[in-house]
């Protein structure tokens, strides 16, 4: 508690050295390991037992903690480089818990669940009267414990070029972790609709996100997306990686538009081109003229005017220019000096274009 304490208050570098000279990592990364079978395999005993009838859930509810206390603190070291070397072998361990954590992240969302956080009131502890109730509360740290080992796994991946080559392996190909990443970029855990209304997960609590924010990233898709970058671009992985087919088709996902109009019409173009064919590109004279007269509208010479994005320049000499050739109107001039001194370019194309009708009405 007091190493958490201490990189919540901006102390980590000390806490850090602490723990890569004491070889303390790997010991952490052991406990969490331990905590977690215990509750999926102790915890779920202890709730289904009906005779035990603890008199207080808070042990009980301290080692559930211990593994949330445990993944927020090595989220706060494993940002620097000698906390990672320093893990060695047991980095294969805490790769393998980051891997399970995202598998439940993926079935979460693909499932549509969603998680309401509770907050963590000491009142609230003391009224944990039933196993129940605490299953309820696991299940709400179990997301968020989730969240954390997608941060700490995306800082295992800034580090692949000091990495033993096991751990690519075993991130590469023996979990294939670039198509599970793609599957939470697709899926979005953190993300859901509510009442016509789009919420975000972020620092323990769910959020509205106003319509002008939709399209921004929060950190959580950022961690995503840079451990795709790191797993992906990394020369190192690029070498190990087995860019198959299935890896390809899983990386570089049919876009959904594409394959749902595929999929709708399908054995149906040559009916389709005869539709279009006779509604849509054989028109009367009567349905054409109307057509016309809005093509004209766009391309009069007041709409050009508002659409351009700066003024005209001189042809010669480059300045603003608020003259143009009268009879194409196509070329601009500061002053009529310019224009005679361009006339002998210029002329060829402006008889071509003179000749030619200005408007569809004198087609």
């Amino acid at each position: 508690m007091h190493a958490i304490l201490s990189a919540y208050t901006g102390q980590e570098q000390l806490l850090i050295e602490l723990l890569v000279a004491y070889a303390k990592i790997p010991i952490l990364i052991g406990e969490l390991v331990s905590v977690e079978i215990w509750k999926h395999k102790i915890f779920p005993v202890l709730c289904r037992l009906n005779d035990f009838k603890p008199t207080s859930t808070i042990p009980i509810y301290l080692v559930l903690r211990r593994e949330a206390s445990i993944i927020n603190l090595l989220e706060t070291v494993f940002f620097h480089k000698e906390t990672c070397e320093s893990a060695e072998c047991s980095i294969l361990d805490l790769i393998d818990y980051c891997h399970r954590k995202l598998i439940l992240l993926t079935a979460r969302s693909a499932n549509g669940q969603t998680v309401t956080p509770v907050e963590l009131r000491p009142e609230l502890l003391t009224n944990l009267s039933s196993m129940q109730d605490l299953e309820k509360l696991a299940e709400t740290m179990e997301f968020e414990i989730s969240l954390k080992a997608l941060s700490v796994l995306r800082f295992i991946t800034d580090q692949v070029e000091s990495l033993p080559l096991s751990a690519l392996t075993q991130m590469l190909n023996t979990h294939n972790l670039p198509c599970l990443l793609v599957e939470l970029v697709e899926h979005c855990p953190w993300s859901c609709w509510e009442a016509g209304k789009l919420k975000k997960f972020e620092n323990g609590s769910w959020h509205v996100v106003p319509p002008e924010d939709q399209v921004k990233m929060t950190k959580l898709d950022g961690q995503v997306w840079l451990a795709l970058l790191n797993l992906l671009l990394s020369p190192e992985c690029q070498r190990k990686y087995h860019f198959d087919g299935f890896n390809k088709s899983q990386l570089l996902k049919v876009p959904v538009i594409w394959d749902h109009i595929l999929k709708k019409n399908t054995g149906k173009w040559e009916a389709i081109a005869k539709h279009q064919l006779k509604h849509v590109f054989s028109p009367t004279e009567e349905e054409l003229k109307p057509q016309i007269h809005r093509w004209a509208q766009i391309y009069i010479e007041d709409t050009l005017k508002v659409l351009a994005a700066k003024k005209p320049c001189c042809r010669v000499c480059g300045v603003e220019a608020p003259k143009r050739c009268s009879r194409c109107r196509n070329e601009w001039y500061c002053s009529r000096a310019c224009q005679v001194q361009h006339w002998k370019q210029h002329k060829d194309v402006c008889n071509l274009m003179a000749k030619a009708p200005r408007s569809m009405d004198d087609a």
